[in-house]
């Protein structure tokens, strides 16, 4: 479990700003499990989801970005906490799956060319009470509010993975492979799932085309419109 502990380039647990972030969010935490609850949420509506916010340079992966831009997808998000988890001293990686998103907004879904697949969705796991559970940060509470779609909720104890069916009982989120867990962010064969399974373009920003300077509170909207 050493390496669940250690900073790596992507994963930089020792930068000033994340350790400072970390300590701040659980400062009331009286154990790991209450510490680690804390972050997961710190993350999950402090860093707001948005998809189009794509950076795939090996700086624009890092963890510390995410924190400084305060928007990301769901990957960064996955790092960001993960990070978060080891500057506190919880060992703590990643895991990845991809997902079928039913719910889809019709913008996204055509700028990834009617795909509705998300390729090497993010997950962090966290070592906690003796045993490793799997939470989710990417989508925040806002979004979730003006979709319909559960907010998810992390106790610390229990896995926090996306719902099926959102409030009203439609088809949300589908699970379809599972990629494995990791101590570190594996940027290369996540590059090359991207250009494997979205017809050999391995940029998310070059396949979500035209849509660089849209923020997150436009993404929510959009997504509450759909």
């Amino acid at each position: 479990m050493e390496n669940d502990l250690k900073p790596t380039f992507f994963l930089d647990s020792d930068n000033p700003s994340i350790i400072e972030y970390a300590q701040r969010v659980t400062q009331n935490a009286t154990n790991d499990i209450e510490k680690g609850v804390q972050l997961y949420y710190a993350v999950r509506d402090d860093i707001r989801y948005n998809p189009y916010n794509v950076d795939m340079s090996r700086q624009g992966m890092r963890a510390s970005t995410a924190l400084e831009n305060r928007e990301a997808f769901c990957v960064p998000k996955a790092l960001l906490l993960t990070a978060c988890a080891r500057a506190i001293g919880i060992p703590a990686k990643l895991a990845f799956a991809d997902v079928r998103n039913h719910l889809n907004s019709d913008r996204l879904k055509e700028a990834m060319g009617g795909e509705t697949i998300f390729v090497f969705h993010g997950i962090t796991m966290m070592y906690l009470d003796g045993k490793w559970t799997k939470s989710t940060p990417a989508f925040n509470k806002a979004l979730c509010d003006k979709t319909n779609v559960h907010a998810l909720d992390y106790d610390g104890k229990n896995d926090s993975l996306f719902h099926p069916f959102d409030k009203s009982g439609n088809k949300h989120m589908e699970y379809v492979q599972d990629r494995g867990e990791f101590d570190d962010f594996p940027y290369e064969t996540f590059i090359k799932a991207l250009a494997d399974h979205y017809h050999g373009i391995a940029d998310l920003k070059q396949l979500l085309k035209g849509a660089e300077d849209y923020s997150a509170e436009d993404f929510e909207n959009e997504a509450y419109a759909g």
